[in-house]
């Protein structure tokens, strides 16, 4: 891990659904490239500390924060703790979700309802608070899903509520306007973690890795290298954009 004097600018990144799967590794990513890391969590503590412990061990800064995404005012704590712990924020990597599937025939209300607010709601909360608190020449970097160009049954509640969030991501990046901070979504296609990796047979998770001209399964690491770009200099002249690291999923 580089390590940084204490004379050197601070590059800070907030990074929400840090304690597992592709945010924990965007939060080790970030860190190996300077970045001191706030790796936010709604559960699942141990393994927020574990993933800030990662980082001190190998020389960065970071800490574990607990926070509902959904909630206004968690999340303005939260980004006070992390400004206050870490200096100024200048980039903020939104990748908190649930993927829980249900047909819409079967008008299971309250998944849909917990979907949309904890992907989109949650989503509209963390860019509101990005987009007031991060100063000129930050980036914002929601997640997406390649899983909107294929209208897999099942995941409708999933799937309006990262089709939401790629609106959002355009719409932040124009009312951003002259402050030259880049706003942009990651939609990965299949990712072999717990959440897409959960209630699916080996059958099914066989043909949905076959299904990209790779392949195979993405892993968590494609995925953070995407965003390492999209916060590092290489990203900055993409703006209002959805990157599909995907391996041609979709």
């Amino acid at each position: 891990m580089n390590s940084r004097s204490d004379t050197s600018p601070r590059r800070v990144a907030l990074i929400t659904g840090a304690s597992g799967g592709i945010g924990a590794v965007v939060a080790v990513r970030l860190a190996s490239d300077g970045f001191a890391i706030a790796a936010a969590y709604s559960g699942r503590p141990d393994r927020a500390a574990a993933v800030a412990e990662q980082i001190k061990a190998a020389g960065g800064r970071a800490i574990a924060v607990a926070a509902d995404v959904a909630d206004p005012r968690a999340a303005a704590a939260l980004f006070e703790s992390a400004g206050t712990s870490l200096g100024p924020i200048t980039v903020v990597v939104h990748c908190a979700g649930i993927m829980p599937l249900t047909r819409i025939a079967d008008g299971e209300l309250d998944i849909f309802d917990n979907v949309i607010a904890v992907n989109l709601r949650g989503t509209y909360v963390i860019l509101s608070e990005a987009a007031r608190r991060l100063a000129n020449g930050g980036r914002i970097i929601a997640f997406s899903s390649s899983v909107l160009a294929k209208s897999f049954p099942g995941y409708g509640p999933y799937i309006a509520s990262k089709a939401g969030t790629e609106g959002l991501v355009k719409v932040l990046a124009n009312e951003l306007r002259g402050r030259n901070i880049c706003v942009n979504a990651v939609a990965p296609g299949p990712v072999a973690t717990p959440l897409f990796l959960t209630g699916k047979t080996d059958v099914e998770i066989s043909q949905l890795a076959k299904m990209a001209p790779l392949e195979r399964l993405g892993e968590p690491e494609d995925i953070a290298g995407t965003v390492a770009f999209l916060a590092g200099p290489g990203g900055a002249w993409i703006n209002g954009q959805v990157l599909r690291a995907d391996g041609g999923f979709a």
